[in-house]
């Protein structure tokens, strides 16, 4: 089920509406026909959830030079990470409650869910940012009037994060650092809006349709990336182990003849798949016999030289075992007549 990022302003009522969100899902969960267990799980993560306190954001008292490296935000964002990672799944629905102010962050969440196979969105909560000001400097009002003169009037536990205020040079930063979500965006996407002011009739509308584009009948099929899907060792899929594969035994077959046959001449099939066919022919130096040491050095420098054909055109025709085998025998020949 789909990972639900909320995102907007700071002081903008992120909170409110992802809490709203949450029990409009858990009702539709249970509402499940003949009293059916529940399809789903439900779950909400957030700072308070997590007991980030806001000032993990705070640059303020950062040396300018060292702000693009708040290793407080980093390892805030890392444990939020972890946790959605630990729950997201095809059968949960998760509720990250956050600022989610960094497109390159929104990016990241949106890779992990399509590689588990569950759909993403973004909820944004439109509030002007004079009004969003508003909310925060009321509450270090109210904050500065229950604390002591003593306690810094923009510090208070985790525990009520979310009627906490932001210092006032943080929700400042905070603002100006934000990056407004783009629909056009394959992250960003699908993704709904809540005003301020929206009632409770626009509100319910909104997370209908959120409801049906990411869990609904005919939701999206989600599709992981092809770099995220693990390749099988087969004939055709891994080049590099075809090519340790040919290699060896290549080697084999000439230590094998070597000892059983003698002679300066090692005749290989050229594809080991067929009964007949073309063969392969190694010229081995005249009157020395060539040990296994000597036969893995020569190995693992043709293999150093054609790792690089990795994801080139040219490893759709050299892939093949046929291919492989003809052009280690040649590499082997010219070794033996230059050491020759």
């Amino acid at each position: 089920m789909p990972l639900i990022m909320v995102t907007g302003f700071p002081t903008s009522g992120k909170s409110t509406r992802a809490k709203q969100l949450y029990s409009y899902l858990d009702d539709r969960i249970k509402d499940t026909p003949n009293g059916a267990a529940p399809k789903y799980r439900l779950h909400l993560i957030s700072d308070q959830t997590l007991s980030i306190p806001r000032s993990v954001y705070d640059l303020s008292a950062l040396p300018a030079h060292t702000r693009s490296a708040n290793a407080s935000e980093k390892d805030a964002r890392a444990a939020i990470y972890g946790a959605v990672k630990r729950v997201l799944s095809d059968k949960d629905i998760v509720i990250l409650d956050g600022l989610n102010y960094i497109k390159g962050w929104r990016y990241q969440l949106h890779c992990e869910s399509k590689a588990v196979r569950t759909p993403s969105c973004l909820l944004q909560i439109g509030c002007p940012t004079d009004k969003a000001k508003e909310v925060n400097q009321e509450r270090l009002r109210k904050q500065q009037e229950a604390e002591p003169a003593s306690q810094h009037p923009a510090q208070s536990s985790p525990g009520d994060e979310n009627e906490a205020p932001y210092a006032p040079e943080n929700w400042e930063n905070l603002v100006f650092r934000y990056e407004e979500p783009n629909a056009m965006t394959r992250w960003d996407s699908p993704l709904f809006t809540l005003l301020w002011d929206d009632d409770e009739e626009q509100t319910k509308q909104t997370f209908n349709s959120l409801w049906d584009a990411v869990a609904g009948e005919g939701r999206k099929i989600v599709k992981p990336n092809q770099a995220t899907i693990q390749r099988g060792r087969d004939a055709g899929g891994d080049y590099l182990y075809i090519l340790d594969r040919e290699t060896q035994d290549v080697v084999k077959r000439i230590l094998d003849q070597q000892s059983e046959e003698g002679g300066d001449e090692i005749r290989l099939p050229k594809d080991p798949s067929q009964a007949s066919g073309d063969e392969l022919v190694v010229e081995l130096p005249t009157g020395k016999k060539t040990g296994l040491p000597q036969l893995q050095r020569m190995r693992r420098a043709y293999m150093n030289l054609n790792r690089g054909g990795i994801g080139l055109e040219l490893v759709g025709n050299l892939s093949g075992s046929a291919r492989i085998r003809d052009s280690f025998v040649r590499y082997l020949n010219d070794a033996f007549e230059r050491e020759g």
